[in-house]
């Protein structure tokens, strides 16, 4: 699978630069210039085939160029030791539950899929890799468990003052461990701001193979793809009629991942959404990416800190009004309805729901007479445990759900007893000295 730039079709690289480069030279984003029709392997899958089976055979179809079956097996393999949970509520409402990882949010299979890829090419090809990214602490804590015995990757970890948990001593770079955690003075954008000047460097950048963990990385975002076809392998034999996914907003990563699994062929009729800022319904009907007001050319370029997936979706759709109009569905939804749908969704399921999953929820039900009236259904998407959103079910619904141990130890506050860093250069020297 070749991948090309939001900001220059004429750009063909391959999955491997892709991941190393991050972000094209010219400040946009990768996205796929071709996609494979994997059409027969989706409609092969069912609910016996393992989540690491499926995504072992969809990263050899996709870079079967590049690396064998055996190697992308491996990829997948040592990825993921878990996998996410679907339930039937009812006949035509599903639940994919993607929390069911490292700790507890569906952020890592994403990382844990771009860690390994990174290990295994890395120690065919040799070379190293290095993380610089922003976190409010949930990623360093994953990466505590999945770097350990990794020998090609570390990570540069910055942190807002007082923000660091669930990292553990032998996994700090100065007890020979992989992550070097550092505070760093400023607001949340100032920090990104810092980041993103590390990468400006192309030169250093290059010299010291920096990368993210964002869904800015390709690879990241590969690793959401393969949610969608297994759900749908997991529900394909439940239901006959048309299908469509109810998400919530986030960064919006796991909407153009769904989308990308539609262009693999995965039978899926549409998505929906509740509205944001930045991308909305207009007044006819059609969605909206805000952004799309001002011509890619007078943008500045990427922030490799921050996820541009909505400049991908631009790219997604390009000029094809109507396409998008038949895929993505944003619906206004405000607090009273989201709140009353975590409350039925309590009442009627049993299911804790952070604000994500009742929006999500809330907006299959806005619109579930038109698509239970074609013989359709839901799959609502739960991206993070419930239980890291105590405040909000004990607010909505009256209780609140246990925490399991595992994401305990991941919300526990690390005191690091180290300097706290104030500027770039400061940054730049930490990563040197990796």
């Amino acid at each position: 699978m070749l991948f090309t730039s939001t900001r220059n079709n004429d750009l063909s690289v391959s999955f491997s630069q892709a991941v190393r480069d991050c972000i094209p030279e010219d400040g946009g984003v990768f996205v796929p210039s071709s996609i494979e029709d994997m059409r027969r392997w989706i409609y092969y899958i069912d609910e016996t085939t393992p989540f690491s089976s499926i995504a072992g055979s969809l990263t050899s179809a996709l870079m079967h160029e590049e690396f064998s079956p055996i190697i992308c097996e491996t990829i997948a393999t040592a990825a993921f030791p878990v996998e996410p949970v679907v339930r039937q509520l009812d006949g035509s409402l599903f639940m994919t539950e993607m929390y069911h990882g490292f700790t507890g949010c569906h952020r890592d299979y994403g990382v844990s899929y771009l860690c390994s890829y990174l290990e295994t090419t890395l120690q065919l090809k040799g070379g190293k890799a290095v993380f610089v990214d922003f976190t409010h602490g949930g990623l360093g804590a994953l990466m505590s468990k999945i770097l350990k015995g990794k020998k090609n990757i570390k990570a540069v970890l910055v942190y807002k003052k007082g923000t660091v948990r669930g990292l553990d001593e032998e996994s700090l770079a100065w007890n020979g461990g992989n992550i070097y955690p550092v505070e760093m003075e400023g607001t949340e954008a100032e920090i990104k701001a810092a980041i993103s000047k590390v990468f400006t460097d192309r030169s250093f950048v290059q010299q010291h193979g920096l990368t993210v963990a964002n869904t800015t990385n390709v690879c990241r975002l590969l690793g959401q793809i393969f949610f969608f076809p297994y759900s749908f392998a997991q529900v394909k034999n439940k239901f006959n009629g048309e299908f469509y996914y109810a998400m919530g907003a986030g960064n919006y990563g796991s909407l153009i991942a769904g989308l990308y699994s539609w262009r693999f062929a995965l039978p899926v009729n549409g998505f929906y959404v509740p509205s944001t800022s930045a991308l909305a319904r207009s007044a006819s009907g059609s969605p909206v990416v805000l952004d799309s007001l001002v011509d890619l050319k007078a943008r500045g370029e990427a922030n490799p800190a921050i996820p541009a997936n909505l400049e991908r979706l631009e790219s997604f759709f390009g000029k094809n009004e109507m396409m998008m109009r038949n895929f993505i569905f944003p619906v206004d939804i405000s607090d009273e309805q989201r709140d009353a749908a975590a409350k039925e969704l309590y009442m009627k399921y049993g299911v804790f729901a952070d604000k994500d999953t009742a929006s999500a929820y809330a907006a299959a039900k806005e619109n579930c007479a038109e698509v239970f009236d074609e013989d359709g259904a839901f799959i609502l998407t739960a991206y993070n445990h419930p239980s890291l959103s105590s405040d909000y079910c004990r607010h909505v619904i009256g209780e609140a759900p246990e925490m399991p141990e595992n994401i305990k130890e991941a919300q526990r506050p690390v005191q690091l007893g180290r300097p706290i860093i104030s500027s770039v250069d400061e940054l730049r020297k930490i990563v040197e000295s990796l």
